[in-house]
């Protein structure tokens, strides 16, 4: 036998046709030239400048659309390109850090004053009148997800509505917790609940099971009403949003026939959708109202806080 005999009968040649067919082959990979990266990039930039917070999921689906010059492929690899681009963004100083929402991460503070006075005075800022005291009922809005949550917590903030983010299906101590706060601050008045979530096979009965976990903890006297305000099949035709097909072996909701993220909806699409939902259960100009008698409060506020430091001082 030559001496090599053994070396080529090892190659690829003499493996049995079924082992061959198995072996690893190169795959070629699309690799984006540095005129197409800057176009990208100047893409995600144009993006936020319209609109502001955004997820970085949001801005992912905004750069799927074909119609974009340089728009990216809608899979795991074009959200990880996207990501991976925001990064460089920020780092370089191209976005500002405070364009991406993220509230899926958070740090736990504790707060310390130096006097009397430095506490008034720093609880001044946070002081808030109520938009809903006059108001026909009280509002809660529930999202599928903390990054979705992200992305509107600012609009809740300045309606004075409290978000909860159920991190998909809610567990029992959330739900309880929940409804044991609402019962505390039950006066009489109906409780409107809005929620956004997934439109797919789990998604559908996320905001199902919330409603039935809240309502099963609710006392006799509380009125509520849970509606889900997106994503709904409605929106899904009326802005076009991108689709995938649902996960094979998935026997859950067979009526749902594909898949679309809520941060498929553009952020200031939902952000203005959710405000118009708020701002109807409200009374005219109670925003407006509520800022001048806040400035007033905090200017007394802020008196108080020189009182006690003069106090200090003498």
């Amino acid at each position: 036998m030559p001496r090599n005999a053994a070396a080529k009968s090892s190659g690829p040649a003499s493996l049995p046709v079924r082992e061959r067919s198995y072996r690893a082959r190169t795959i070629k990979r699309f690799r984006r030239t540095g005129q197409d990266v800057e176009a990208l990039d100047q893409q995600i930039i144009s993006v936020l400048q319209e609109d502001h917070p955004q997820s970085v999921r949001h801005v992912f689906y905004r750069l799927t659309d074909p119609r974009l010059a340089c728009h990216v492929e809608k899979s795991d690899r074009g959200y990880r390109h996207v990501q991976g681009r925001l990064v460089k963004l920020r780092e370089a100083g191209r976005v500002p850090y405070g364009w991406i929402a993220d509230a899926t991460r958070r740090g736990y503070f504790v707060s310390t004053f130096s006097s009397a006075g430095n506490f008034v005075e720093r609880m001044a800022s946070l002081y808030r009148a109520d938009l809903w005291q006059h108001a026909d009922s009280c509002c809660e809005v529930w999202v599928e997800s903390r990054s979705l949550g992200s992305v509107i917590q600012p609009l809740c903030n300045e309606l004075a509505v409290d978000l909860y983010p159920s991190g998909g299906f809610a567990s029992l101590s959330f739900i309880y917790d929940a409804a044991k706060s609402i019962n505390a601050e039950n006066d009489g008045r109906p409780l409107r609940i809005f929620y956004i979530g997934d439109y797919d096979p789990a998604g559908v009965l996320i905001d199902k099971k919330i409603e039935q976990g809240i309502r099963s903890h609710l006392d006799a006297d509380v009125d509520m009403t849970f509606e889900r305000i997106g994503i709904t099949l409605e929106q899904i035709k009326q802005y076009d949003l991108p689709q995938k097909p649902r996960k094979e072996g998935d026997k859950r909701s067979p009526e749902v026939e594909f898949t679309v993220e809520a941060e498929a909806m553009p952020a200031r699409i939902l952000r203005a959708l959710l405000r118009g939902r708020i701002e109807a259960l409200l009374p005219a100009n109670a925003l407006q109202v509520a800022k001048v008698a806040e400035e007033s409060e905090r200017e007394g506020l802020r008196m108080m806080a020189r009182l006690f430091e003069d106090d200090s001082d003498g």
